[in-house]
């Protein structure tokens, strides 16, 4: 499966469990919902979990920062298919730019 098809996979799924019924939701509530998957990866690390460490929870709901971090990219494919966005191009086009640019670019700590 390409990611195009995996974005309407994940999307068709969010709309089939009820998450657009209400479509009232801003785009910075849904970007927030993003960051908020991302705060659940560093709270697993900050727990002492190994960034690569997957376990599960008693009713076999998967946890542990690979699990938040798909949380991260679902919630991202979700909006991708609710705005139409072309993400595999996006991401492939970036990448191509990422390549050009010089070593360290920006010159930034972190």
């Amino acid at each position: 499966m390409n990611i195009k098809n995996f974005v309407t996979e994940v999307h068709e799924n969010a709309k089939a469990h009820g998450w657009w019924e209400d479509e009232t939701r801003s785009f910075g509530e849904l970007i927030s919902l993003c960051h908020s998957e991302l705060s659940e990866a560093l709270e697993e690390y900050r727990k002492g979990r190994l960034p690569n460490e997957e376990y599960h929870s008693e009713n076999g709901k998967p946890e542990g920062v690979p699990s938040e971090l798909a949380d991260v990219i679902i919630r991202i494919f979700d909006m991708c298919g609710h705005y139409d966005i072309d993400i595999e191009a996006a991401i492939l086009e970036k990448h191509e730019f990422n390549k050009s640019r010089p070593y360290k670019h920006g010159g930034k700590v972190i």
